[in-house]
This record gives C-alpha cells, structure tokens and sequence, in this order.
C-alpha cells in the first residue's frame, strides 16, 4: 500500500466516514466481505510485482525489435485520430534510442503504474475472473487468465500517459517518452487480451473505440470548457465507463449472464470512482479539472461549494448504479460479499476527499479562481 493509500485507509481517516465506519466495522468482525478482499488484496501485492515485470519485458522487446518505429507511430495516430498524442518523427529515433536502456524503461513504467486507479484493479480483476471461472466451470487455464488480467491491467495502464500527455500536467519532460510507448503498450494489451479468444477481444476492441469517444469529448472540452453540458459530461465519462467496464466484461470471458452484470458493476463503480479523482485533483493541483463535474456544477450554480456538494452526489448515484449489479448476480455466486466491501472503499475514498476540502476550506480559493482557470484554458 502507498504512503497516500495509508493515509486514506487510515484509522483516523476510516473514522470521519459513513462508509469507513463501516469497513472499520467489518475489519473488526473478521466479516467474508472484508476476509474476501483482504485475501485477494494480499495475493495482488505479490501479483503486481511480477505484472510489471512481465510488461517490463514485454514493452522493452516490442520497442528494440521494432524495424519501423514511425510507420508504428502513424498507425496508432490514424487509429487514435488524436495527433496530440504524436511524436514528431526526428524525435522518434533518439527517444528510442534512451527508452532502449531498461533502466530508463523501467522508470518510465513505474511512473504510469504509480496510479491508485491501475493498482486497485488488480486485486479486483483477479476476484472477477476467479468466480467467472468457478461458475461457468470453464476449464480456462492459469496462463490464460493471467494473459487476460494482464492485458485489461495495461490497457488501462494506457490511459494514465495518454491523460498525462492530453492534461500537460504531471511528468512534462517525459511526455515524449510516454508518446513513443503508447501504440507499444496497446500491442502488449491487445496481444494478451487475445488469449480469451476471439468474443473477448472483440468486446475490448468496442470498448476501446467507447473510451477514445469519451477522450475526444474530453480534449474539446479542454479548449472550450464554457460549452461544458450534462449531456457532454455523460460522454466525457465513456474513458471510465468503457475501459472498466470492457474489463468487467471480459473478466467473466464475455459470456452471459456475468459479462452484463461485471460490466454494469465496474463500468459505474469507474464512474464513481472518477468524480473522488475530480476532487483530489482539485486538492492537489490548486484548481478545478477541466472538464470535469465540479466544474460542470460550478458554471450552472455560480457557487462552488455546492458544486462539489452535488459532484459528492452524483458519485453516489454511480455507486447505486454499480450496486444494482450485485442484485442481479446469481445466488450461487460467492463474491458478492467482495464487492459490497469494494464499493465500500469507493465510497470512502470519494467522501475523505470532499472532506479534505472542507477541512481545508478550500472552496472560496476555487471560487476565486474559477473564471480565471476557465479563461487561461482557451
């Protein structure tokens, strides 16, 4: 667990929330919900170290073995349609040239593996296809289902450079770097996720093209953050959405009823989990994200404060959503006390957040400075 992820799941912090409270609750009757999560939790640790190295290998021998790295960059940028996320072609060669060296590579991989939304998926998919696997009684293979958890891992890994390249925010002088990695990490995704054939990399596939919908939706908004709508911010949400929720998916090896079921539970709980990342940026960068919720909500309302009051909301509307998936599971199905517990950190995540900000009083410092960040955008 992180320094950050130790403060949040604090005892301290677990006790100034509804839902903290709660996990508190359960640690302390030993309840399957938490035991569930905790067993899997254990495992990931030991799990992610090896992940990385495997992508560590994977990402270095598809960038030394590449004989035309910039027909590969114009094949991922006419695909993307985003040439933002290009490298100019006289970068390409001496940027390869450092990405070549491992110990560089292996820099570059951790920072965009250094994301809570990557390593809390582990443990999560890891559960997800475990209990697909048992209720289905499908005689998937170990190897197979690594090569599947592993591949959903690192296509959501890909949205971490791409957001960073798009936001110009975070990792500025590596952001070159991260654009020559990029159709590299989609190979590496799309390679593994074929190995639950061909329904399963179809329903990725889809995916993919819903969360490039959202990121195109995204960096309009971006240059334009005053046109912000509800509508458009449904949209916006199709990154979450579509990548979390093609996992869920696809951890049940897209066969029904589950792959219904996960995708409706992941692809809302990634909703919700996205308005908590709204207001820790907030926090940690000095300013509302553009696009974003709070942002949406301060516009229409002229007052920040409520803003984040009603982005709180919405978060829970999301996480209702997500929980109206584990009604639908089949009662013969036994992670259900696994991911009541999940959405229970969700929650609690999203409400340490908010709270910050009121501890901080935060919000008349946004308040302040909300016409002047929606001006320097454009």
């Amino acid at each position: 667990m992180s320094a950050k992820e130790s403060k949040i799941f604090s005892k301290v912090s677990l006790w100034s929330t509804n839902s903290g409270k709660k996990i508190i609750k359960q640690v302390l009757l030993q309840e399957k919900g938490y035991k569930q999560y905790s067993k899997y939790r254990s495992q990931s640790e030991g799990k992610f170290t090896e992940f990385t190295k495997r992508f560590l290998l994977s990402l270095h021998k598809k960038l030394i073995s590449d004989k035309n790295p910039k027909a590969t960059m114009k094949k991922f940028i006419d695909e993307i349609e985003s040439n933002e996320l290009s490298l100019d072609d006289s970068k390409i060669d001496s940027v390869l040239e450092r990405l070549s060296k491992p110990d560089i590579l292996a820099d570059r991989v951790q920072r965009i593996l250094n994301s809570n939304f990557v390593k809390m998926t582990f443990p999560v998919f890891s559960a997800l296809i475990d209990s697909a696997s048992d209720f289905y009684k499908e005689p998937v293979s170990k190897e197979v289902k690594t090569s599947i958890v592993d591949g959903h891992v690192i296509a959501i890994d890909l949205s971490e450079p791409m957001d960073r390249i798009m936001d110009a925010d975070e990792d500025i002088e590596f952001l070159d770097d991260y654009k020559l990695m990029n159709p590299y990490i989609l190979e590496i995704a799309r390679e593994k996720i074929s190995a639950g054939g061909d329904s399963v990399l179809k329903a990725f596939e889809d995916g993919f093209k819903d969360a490039r919908i959202g990121q195109y939706i995204d960096a309009r908004l971006k240059l334009k953050p005053e046109s912000i709508s509800d509508e458009n911010m449904i949209g916006c949400y199709k990154k979450y959405r579509a990548v979390m929720g093609t996992a869920g998916r696809n951890m049940a090896f897209n066969m029904a009823p589950l792959n219904d079921i996960f995708h409706l539970g992941m692809a809302k709980a990634a909703e919700c989990v996205g308005c908590g990342n709204e207001m820790e940026d907030a926090i940690v960068n000095g300013g509302i994200k553009i696009p974003s919720w709070p942002l949406y909500y301060s516009i229409v309302t002229n007052n920040v404060e409520k803003a984040f009051e009603l982005t709180l909301r919405k978060s829970e509307i999301y996480l209702d959503e997500a929980k109206i998936a584990l009604e639908m599971l089949p009662e013969e199905m036994t992670i259900k006390p696994f991911l009541k517990f999940l959405f229970l950190t969700v929650s609690h995540y999203n409400q340490y957040w908010f709270n910050v900000m009121k501890r901080r009083d935060l919000f008349p410092y946004f308040q302040k400075n909300l016409s002047i960040s929606i001006k320097n955008s454009k």
